[in-house]
């Protein structure tokens, strides 16, 4: 990929961002945003609305609201996203062919179908996260099973009693299981109770759960209790959790790794190089 087009599709990604907390903008409001003149911006904006991103107005423009979940979502992957594509690429290592492999509907998580799909082999992924199943739609030796259920905007996920209902009927050699936060008990957490039970529902139908959280969201505690970190699991995480941590979770007998984001970017840019 080019300079420009790399440039392009940052300040692709930066209006989107800015509409979607915006819901509208005026184009010179846009252009001070993004820092971008404004003819340029008007063919951003006309790219956008071509991909069915945005529309149009007087002026202006505003977030269609059918990528409105896509946005949401694309908001929340920024974050830290650094970090959790070093988790994701430590994940994806854990991989091995013919696996049955489940994919939680976390920001996170996507950093492995991502990984999945750079780098495919044989494997069953099922997932709850419609932005999991995009990504490795038609890849090769990649079989993909999305749960149905009711939609949740918030994570373009799908949970409630039909997606509890197939996990009944299914067993997974590995689970990587996202979490919105880590409470100081040791405990992850969500902000939805059906997601919780699901969570709950894809550990007990897995032989090997893997949490995948970046440092940030430790310290934190959500309204649903979802599992204890303990020595059922394991736990991949960055080299920003402060030791303190470690101990904890060394205490309670979950199996922890960390990744370097320094290894990582400085792998990155060696492979961007050759």
């Amino acid at each position: 990929m080019t300079k420009d087009h790399s440039m392009k599709d940052d300040r692709l990604s930066a209006i989107r961002h800015y509409l979607f907390e915006k819901t509208s903008a005026s184009i010179h409001e846009i252009a001070d945003a993004v820092g971008a003149s404004l003819p340029t911006v008007r063919r951003d904006l006309l790219t956008l609305e071509t991909e069915g991103a945005i529309h149009r107005t007087h002026g202006g423009a505003r977030i269609a609201d059918s990528a409105g979940i896509e946005a949401a979502f694309e908001v929340r992957e920024q974050s830290c996203i650094a970090a959790k594509r070093a988790i994701g690429l430590a994940a994806y290592a854990d991989l091995r062919p013919d696996m049955s492999v489940f994919l939680d509907a976390g920001t996170t998580v996507l950093q492995v179908a991502r990984r999945i799909r750079m780098n495919p082999l044989p494997i069953s992924v099922f997932t709850n996260c419609l932005a999991v199943a995009q990504v490795l739609t038609d890849i090769n030796d990649v079989q993909v099973t999305l749960l149905g259920g009711r939609l949740r905007s918030r994570n373009a996920s799908v949970l409630g009693a039909l997606a509890e209902s197939m996990l009944d009927r299914l067993w997974f050699d590995q689970l990587f299981l996202g979490a919105s936060t880590v409470g100081d008990d040791g405990c992850t957490y969500t902000m939805d109770e059906d997601e919780a039970r699901l969570n709950e529902k894809m550990i007990a139908r897995s032989a090997r759960t893997t949490v995948l959280a970046d440092a940030s969201k430790f310290g934190q505690r959500a309204t649903y209790q979802v599992t204890r970190l303990d020595e059922r699991l394991d736990l991949i995480t960055d080299d920003s959790l402060t030791a303190q941590w470690l101990d904890k979770l060394a205490q309670a007998g979950c199996r922890t790794r960390t990744v370097s984001l320094d290894a990582y970017e400085s792998a990155e840019l060696d492979g961007d190089a050759a």
